[in-house]
C-alpha cells in the first residue's frame, strides 16, 4: 500500500511539474486545485460516500 501511493506521489508531481514548465504558474496552480479536489472525492468515496448524498445537499442548499 505505501509503494502504491509513493508512485501516486510521484505522477502528481510530474504532473505539477509539465503543468508548470509548459503552462506556467496558473497551469500549475490549476492542476494542483484539480488533483486535490479529486484526492477529495476519492477519498469520499471511499469511506462510503454515495451520489445521492452529494445530490440531497446540493437541494437542500438551493431551498
Amino acid at each position: 500500500m505505501t509503494g502504491d501511493r509513493a508512485f501516486l506521489g510521484a505522477v502528481a508531481g510530474m504532473a505539477l511539474a509539465f503543468a508548470a514548465y509548459f503552462g506556467g504558474f496558473g497551469a500549475f496552480l490549476l492542476v494542483a486545485a484539480l488533483g486535490g479536489l479529486g484526492w477529495a472525492v476519492g477519498r469520499w468515496f471511499e469511506q462510503g460516500g454515495r451520489l445521492s448524498d452529494l445530490r440531497d445537499a446540493y437541494e437542500r442548499g438551493r431551498r
